[in-house]
């Protein structure tokens, strides 16, 4: 995957591409960055949850345009998203992820919220990368409740 994120990088420079080539710039940086404050290797894991945060980020960010009518950013920011898309493992249908959980929940059998973290952990553990997180903690708290 990193090898993949350098090439596409050459070949947005060649392309005149620079929104996609902005994207794979600041997800390099942020790459950089983790690998310096955290001390971390760069590796496809690590690649993955950069680019987990930044997606997060710019839906955080489409959340705000909404608010402020700036259709011209929710656009841009949205085109950012599936650029960044191209670099995680591929998403797993929601039955797909139900099915997940409900595995996760025959196996640990959980008796309410109290257990929320154990169910999470292991969800977090199995669907990193292949799951919206956010999604599936509802999903979880849906049926804990």
């Amino acid at each position: 995957m990193i090898e993949k994120l350098d090439k596409d990088m050459i070949e947005a420079m060649k392309a005149h591409d620079k929104d996609r080539l902005t994207v794979i710039r600041m997800v390099k940086a942020a790459l950089k960055q983790e690998q310096i404050d955290h001390k971390k290797e760069i590796n496809d894991d690590l690649l993955i949850d950069v680019v987990n945060k930044q997606i997060k980020m710019r839906k955080d960010s489409i959340t705000e345009f909404e608010k402020a009518g700036r259709n011209d950013l929710v656009e841009k920011t949205q085109e950012e998203i599936n650029v960044l898309l191209t670099y995680l493992p591929e998403q797993l249908s929601n039955e797909e992820v139900e099915k997940i959980i409900n595995d996760i929940f025959e196996e640990i059998k959980p008796e309410g919220m109290k257990d929320m973290g154990k169910v999470m952990g292991l969800a977090q553990s199995q669907l990193k990368g292949k799951a919206d997180m956010k999604e599936v903690s509802t999903i979880i708290r849906s049926k804990l409740q």
